[in-house]
């Protein structure tokens, strides 16, 4: 008994040491309908703080619904997140067992070996959501993902960036969809991107820009030349898609079902409606029965940063983003 009190008192002391230097995070799945599956989220991006978004989103999909939840970064030499480096993300070994991918990444240029791991993946025919910067997630000899797989790469910004905001409006040939059970009031911050899905591209919600960055502000009436149209015309004329669905057919033969929004920033998921989406999105593209009204309610606290480029918090480690934690102030660059 003295041993075992012994051993017991060594790992509480040893404990953080090892919490210190994780770098990534897994939550595991409480009880519900996603139990047994395996969700990786890959966050890198620059600027739209998806390395604390998606924290927040796999906290609600593995403590509300079941799913275990693993969370990449890329971090620093001190094991510090640090979206500017490209070439970094943890522990990739995680997407061998991954049921689902949900990223938001920008320009990244992982090593083979790294990429290796998510091409394996992709390859097993996984279904994959990617978000806002994930149309161009890589760069370089992988720099067309975004328009082979997803659907689009990037193009341009539409809306005002940091001036005009997104109100979502579903597709009409798809309002029945379930992939919009109890999704109401789309918001995001973010401005809509310019998007041209394929052809075999399902657009589900489209981008209305708005004049200024608040909720319930007006769509905007501006013109701005269309690119596909080559003409000027009202920004909302068309609306641009800002979510769709496709499926992708790999090398392997194997069929993933995609999901992508260019909506997504980390202040985008303070919308409710947003988070309900995704949600619906991961059970979808799983086959699992898609819930009437999703619980998309906050795990712990959640104040995201505004985006931009160099604003995410110093000195954060993946061991910050643990369950019943909020994040430090940290140093932020303005």
């Amino acid at each position: 008994m003295k041993k075992l009190i012994a051993f017991l008192f060594a790992i509480t002391l040893i404990a953080p040491q090892l919490q210190a230097r994780q770098d990534h995070i897994v939550y595991e799945g409480k009880s519900g309908p996603g139990n047994g599956k395996h969700l990786v989220f890959l966050t890198g991006d620059e600027e739209y703080r998806g390395e604390e978004g998606l924290p927040m989103m796999a906290k609600i999909l593995s403590q509300r619904h079941g799913f275990k939840c693993t969370v990449l970064f890329s971090l620093n030499d001190k094991g510090e997140i640090d979206p500017n480096n490209q070439k970094s993300l943890t522990h990739p070994e995680a997407l061998d067992t991954a049921d689902a991918i949900i990223m938001l990444l920008r320009f990244r240029t992982w090593d083979d070996a790294t990429y290796k791991h998510f091409d394996n993946a992709c390859n097993r025919g996984v279904p994959i959501i990617g978000l806002r910067t994930s149309t161009h997630a890589f760069r370089g000899k992988l720099g067309g993902f975004g328009k082979r797989v997803l659907g689009e790469g990037w193009v341009s910004h539409w809306g005002g960036h940091k001036r005009e905001a997104c109100r979502g409006v579903v597709e009409p040939s798809e309002k029945n969809n379930p992939i919009f059970n109890g999704v109401i009031n789309v918001f995001a911050d973010s401005d809509v991107y310019e998007a041209y899905p394929v052809q075999d591209a399902k657009i589900l919600m489209r981008g209305l820009v708005l004049e200024n960055m608040k909720p319930d502000s007006k769509p905007s009436t501006r013109t701005k030349k269309n690119r596909k149209l080559k003409k000027e015309s009202g920004i909302n004329d068309p609306a641009m898609p800002v979510a769709w669905t496709r499926n992708y057919k790999w090398p392997s033969g194997k069929t993933s079902k995609i999901f992508c929004s260019t909506m997504g920033a980390a202040t985008d998921l303070q919308s409710e409606g947003l988070r309900r989406l995704i949600v619906n999105a991961v059970y979808a593209g799983l086959e699992i029965e898609v819930p009437k009204k999703a619980n998309v309610d906050y795990v712990d606290p959640y104040k995201p940063l505004f985006y931009g480029f160099n604003s995410f918090r110093r000195g954060i480690k993946p061991a910050d983003h643990a369950l019943g934690k909020v994040l430090p102030a940290g140093q932020k660059k303005k």
